[in-house]
């Protein structure tokens, strides 16, 4: 391990293990008076966000050390295991904040639509780069790959799970832009996504199987201090209330009143309103600016390799993180709708925090790889 670490990109893991840090403290704040009231102790949530954290980081430890090639087989038999998982939890109807995507385990809740978003990533990467090698490749090949993330992302409209499902269309999006297919061949497929989801949208305005009354109440997001007393507006008012009672230093560590149950989920969505209450608007900009770095950090490690496999999933992780970012502060902050996506690092849960340190140890091994292949060719 010694070795590979002198390879892994140092200023992202440092920024990391900052933000695992800072997260951690933050969920123990926002969570203390909830955890106390439903579970008898204020540090519930802070422990089992410790736990996630302890198994994301021994599986990136596992992932680093592991060459990518070596994932191969397990990574399309994690394309049929994530299938039909999805699948069952959608039979099973379990539902949770709305969503009935969740598999329960020994009293643990599981979200295998996280752990898709890292497996279409990982799919793409070792489809293309075997792929890529073939000089003549049929335009029925060409499209087969892309038949799995129009399954995870219909499974996941399913649930109904807009916010991983924009993620999931947002990752095959930037891939399929990644690939070096030739101009006419992503204009064909470009056009051809275009009219199957227009006639997609088509069919559920005739048929009315479209979005239910409590899914197109989301859409309702513009102005919600005007609507407190209604769900559409309660809980996006008080994060306004947090933000703007924290000013640009904060009230202090700890010190929040909005999470006194007047944001109901003050530590998984809506826990950036809590920190800038707690931490001030400085913090928050200093977190944004964390972010961009880490970013451009993971895409420049994506440029540098010497093959399309690490450029994938660099590219992945980075759209992953970036729409993730967009999506939470978007609808914290009243921009878009209110979707419950995670913000990275910081909201508590066990599928995204695993699936997140997962997504940066491919990222880290990414790395190892580039400098084990220059290290080759200067001996050369």
């Amino acid at each position: 391990m010694k070795k590979a670490f002198n390879k892994i990109d140092k200023p992202l893991l440092i920024l990391t293990m900052i933000c695992l840090v800072f997260g951690l403290m933050m969920v123990g704040s926002a969570s203390s008076l909830k955890a106390y009231m439903s579970k008898g102790d204020s540090y519930f949530y802070f422990k089992r966000q410790l736990l996630f954290i302890i198994v994301g980081l021994f599986c990136s430890y596992v992932i680093i050390k592991t060459p990518i090639k070596k994932w191969k087989a397990l990574v399309y038999l994690a394309v049929l295991g994530v299938t039909g998982t999805l699948v069952y939890v959608l039979l099973n109807e379990k539902v949770m904040n709305g969503i009935s995507g969740w598999l329960f385990i020994g009293g643990f809740g599981i979200q295998p639509s996280e752990f898709a978003k890292t497996i279409l990533i990982l799919f793409f990467a070792l489809t293309f780069e075997k792929m890529m090698k073939v000089k003549f490749l049929s335009n029925a090949l060409k499209v087969l790959p892309f038949i799995v993330p129009f399954i995870f992302i219909f499974l996941v409209f399913e649930q109904p799970d807009f916010g991983t499902m924009m993620i999931l269309v947002g990752i095959t999006a930037v891939i399929f832009l990644v690939i070096p297919y030739d101009n006419k061949t992503k204009l064909i497929m470009g056009a051809f996504t275009i009219i199957s989801v227009l006639i997609l949208a088509l069919v559920m305005v005739i048929t009315g199987k479209g979005l239910t009354s409590s899914q197109m109440s989301r859409f309702n997001y513009k102005e919600p201090c005007t609507r407190y007393r209604e769900k559409t507006g309660y809980q996006v008012c008080n994060g306004y209330i947090a933000i703007n009672s924290g000013g640009l230093l904060g009230s202090g560590y700890g010190n929040s009143k909005q999470k006194y149950l007047y944001l109901p989920e003050a530590h998984t969505d809506f826990i950036f309103a809590i920190i800038i209450e707690e931490m001030g608007l400085i913090v928050g900009i200093v977190m944004i600016l964390i972010y961009f770095i880490m970013i451009w950090r993971i895409i420049l490690i994506g440029k540098k390799s010497y093959n399309l496999q690490g450029t994938i999933i660099c590219y992945g992780v980075a759209t992953l993180i970036s729409l993730h970012v967009m999506i939470n502060l978007g609808g914290v902050l009243g921009i878009i709708p209110l979707t419950g996506v995670p913000l990275p690092f910081y909201s508590y849960g066990g599928s995204f925090m695993i699936n997140l340190l997962i997504c940066l140890g491919f990222v880290q091994r990414v790395s190892v790889e580039n400098k084990i292949f220059e290290q080759k060719h200067l001996v050369r």
